[in-house]
């Protein structure tokens, strides 16, 4: 904490993920709603947050090579500033009972969240490389403010206009004119990016073991995250709880991704990212273990709790690790590997998770879990290996 305190930089990043995540979490919980309310048929009621995850798809790439160009205030800025025009745009479609806008609208939303993800790179650039895993993770950890007061505020907002939900969208774009405020303020440059066409520099790099466990361990963490934290109320829908009870153990779920991250980052710093991406993998293990092991209340909330805890050393992990395969001038390339390679996962796992869970059930769906988490850090430890065997040559 001490590190947040003195780093200026670090402090509005720690913010802006707050702010991001207060809007991701409205729009999680309220885009469905509008959609089955607005649609011409309900199949077309989750094309809004469908759109929502191709605009991150879309935008990673380009995102990070704006970056490596003209420096992350640009970058950063840009993306949230597509977060307070979707935002508008929605509320505006919602307003005027237009479907096609609400489906649309949320591009520029997926926009911003591909920009977000970047927030936890652009903190490893403001500390001695000692410090990275702490940096990374006081970052991230900002999202724990969002666990806390993103449901009160759509609460608070979902009938501010006439029309109910407009409003808390107009709340969701003045969070996020919030955050391009914030990023305004960011001090940054541009570094020169690698000779070479992109496609060229991206296959060097994924011919680095080293960055390949990297992007493995995090892309891992994230689609098992999303898969099961999609598929949990589903599951207990199907067990009979209630939908309160679900609300709580997703909240709880949102505290074991954001709260520990406090504590992560110094331990990646000493221990090493590998020791702690293995630390995350055995908890993602131990969270399925304890999901197939009754249907109970506690059950699925200590294993969503321990879901959250191994994606957040996960991802921190594999953060770290990246940059140890890659110079100042591929950072825009790899760090564009590692977030498609997330966004991927996440985008395959939403969109999978409603069948399996209908079709082979919850149980399938957390046995799973375990040959994915091995596969991940098998490819992490044997980079490592053979990063060890270069410098040894």
């Amino acid at each position: 904490m001490l590190l947040l305190l003195t780093n200026g930089p670090l402090r509005l990043l720690f913010a802006a993920q707050a702010l991001y995540w207060s809007c991701s979490l409205i729009g999680i919980t309220l885009t469905s709603i509008v959609g089955v309310s607005l649609a011409p048929i309900p199949a077309l009621a989750t094309l809004p947050l469908g759109i929502l995850m191709l605009g991150n798809l879309l935008s990673v790439h380009p995102l990070a090579m704006l970056m490596q160009r003209r420096g992350r205030r640009v970058g950063l800025f840009f993306g949230a500033l597509c977060g307070v025009v979707g935002g508008l745009l929605l509320a505006s479609g919602i307003y005027i009972g237009e479907f096609w806008l609400v489906a649309i609208a949320p591009l520029l939303i997926g926009t911003y969240q591909a920009s977000a993800m970047y927030y936890r790179y652009a903190a490893l650039e403001t500390v001695e490389t000692s410090q990275n895993g702490r940096a990374a993770a006081l970052v991230v950890g900002g999202g724990v403010l969002a666990a806390f007061i993103a449901p009160e505020i759509a609460v608070a907002s979902r009938d501010m206009l006439a029309v109910p939900f407009a409003g808390a969208f107009v709340a969701l774009a003045g969070l996020a004119a919030m955050g391009a405020l914030l990023m305004a303020f960011l001090p940054d440059g541009g570094i020169p990016t690698r000779s070479g066409s992109s496609r060229t520099v991206m296959r060097a790099l994924l011919g680095r073991p080293v960055i390949r466990g990297a992007i493995a361990v995090s892309a891992a963490g994230q689609g098992i995250m999303i898969l099961v934290m999609t598929a949990t109320p589903l599951a207990m829908k199907y067990c009979g709880f209630d939908v309160d009870v679900s609300a709580n153990v997703i909240r709880w779920h949102l505290i074991g991704m954001f709260l520990p991250a406090f504590v992560a980052g110094p331990m990646i710093d000493r221990f090493g990212a590998r020791r702690m991406a293995s630390l995350g993998g055995f908890i993602l293990a131990a969270s399925a273990l304890v999901a197939v092991s009754g249907v109970s209340v506690s059950a699925f909330l200590i294993s969503s709790f321990l879901l959250g805890i191994g994606w957040n050393l996960m991802l921190l992990a594999g953060t770290t690790m990246l940059g140890e395969g890659h110079s100042a001038k591929e950072r825009g390339h790899a760090q564009s590997l590692m977030e498609l390679g997330n966004s991927i996962t996440a985008t395959i796992a939403s969109a999978v998770s409603g069948a399996l869970i209908a079709g082979a059930g919850w149980n399938v769906i957390n046995y799973g879990i375990v040959p994915v988490v091995l596969i991940a850090v098998v490819l992490m430890w044997r980079g490592s290996i053979a990063k060890r065997a270069t410098a040894g040559a």
